[in-house]
């Protein structure tokens, strides 16, 4: 059988590249007469395999030594809990821009551990663009937490369900603050450069842009180490995690494995310079695509449209599940939007390639003419 276009929202679509050089050395790693997943973290094996994945996300993400890279688990629904256990100390409240159903999980999940609030929010109709669907005005934010102590603002960066992605808004405040910036990155890290001078700690959950689910990436100031509370659990603690260079416990090995061979295949390509143009050239084929349609709609205003993941409705919901019937007939697969909101879905990272956003545009043009 040949491979579908997956349009997965997340676990996504792999490299092919990646998935056979896996195949190949799923017996016998280089030689060594054993599996990654069979290998001891503490051997010299993992230890260069670690070492690897995490020199190439260092260099594909201009890292510096500010900050330190952290692999853990938990996902970024574990963040929501791990990141204020980790930065609570001294504070008892964060500041939160809500822009969709990640932020707002994060900000209820904070109010167990402290006071959440929530300072910009997108939960208004603006003009003709429904609740949600927007990127809210953060200029303001500067004079309005300018005499407040918080341990941190935190945005969701790019928000998976609703399709709305921020556009440097927020960095170009980060620095007028007077605490640091916490941001969730799980479906857009890797598309786009990152100006590590506005973020005092970005994670996200590998399944999008990075590898397999299992492990959680972390990228965290130094000075902000040693900042958990009391009860915060050892394995969760980011000074603890970061002595111990992310082996404190077993961490996820084989998926650190994959993610570093993710990290490679970005290198070839030509790093995240490629993957952000990729990005804009695959996202305005198909929202072209959808604004060019009578048929399709797309509920996300203009400029905060997520080039990651691509939320789209059709004029006659009565025939959604016909067209994810004849999507999948055409090796178009995962297309069906998240059930909070919804309509189709189409999410297309690093891996998914040109071809795969063709293929889909042209289906839908050619569904379009045939249920007119």
């Amino acid at each position: 059988m040949s491979r579908v276009w997956n349009f997965s929202a997340g676990p996504a679509t792999l490299p092919e590249e990646v998935l056979k050089q896996a195949a190949e050395e799923m017996l016998d790693w280089r030689g060594k007469g054993l599996s990654v997943m069979e290998m001891s973290h503490r051997s010299p094996e993992y230890t260069e395999i670690f070492e690897h994945a995490k020199r190439g996300l260092v260099d594909l993400l201009s890292i510096p030594e500010t900050h330190d890279v952290l692999f853990m688990q938990g996902g970024a629904v574990g963040m929501n809990a791990i990141v204020p256990m980790n930065l609570l100390r001294g504070f008892d409240a964060a500041a939160f821009v809500n822009t969709g159903s990640w932020s707002k999980k994060t900000a209820k999940e904070f109010a167990k551990y402290g006071r959440a609030d929530v300072v910009l929010s997108n939960d208004a109709d603006l003009g003709q663009f429904k609740a949600g669907s927007y990127v809210p005005d953060c200029g303001a934010l500067v004079d309005s937490l300018k005499s407040k102590k918080y341990a941190y603002l935190h945005f969701c960066d790019n928000e998976t369900i609703g399709g709305v992605e921020f556009n440097g808004q927020i960095e170009q405040i980060a620095n007028q603050l007077a605490f640091p910036v916490v941001s969730d990155m799980s479906s857009n890290i890797l598309s786009r450069p990152i100006d590590w001078n506005c973020h005092g700690l970005v994670y996200g959950g590998a399944q999008k842009n990075i590898g397999p689910a299992g492990v959680t990436l972390v990228v965290i100031e130094k000075r902000l180490l040693g900042r958990s509370i009391d009860h915060c659990p050892s394995a969760f603690d980011f000074a603890t995690v970061a002595e111990n260079g992310s082996m404190y416990n077993t961490p996820p090995t084989y998926a650190i494995y994959i993610a570093g061979l993710v990290f490679d295949w970005l290198k070839r390509k030509g790093g995240v310079a490629w993957a952000q143009a990729e990005a804009q050239r695959k996202s305005a084929l198909l929202y072209k695509t959808i604004d060019d349609s009578q048929f399709y709609t797309s509920p996300v205003r203009p400029e905060d449209r997520s080039k990651m993941n691509v939320p789209f409705v059709l004029a006659d919901e009565s025939l959604n599940a016909r067209f994810l019937s004849d999507a999948a007939n055409r090796g178009l697969v995962q297309l069906k939007g998240h059930k909070s909101v919804g309509g189709m879905r189409a999410s297309i990272y690093n891996a998914m390639p040109y071809e795969g956003v063709l293929a889909l545009t042209e289906f839908m043009r050619e569904f379009e003419k045939e249920v007119a």
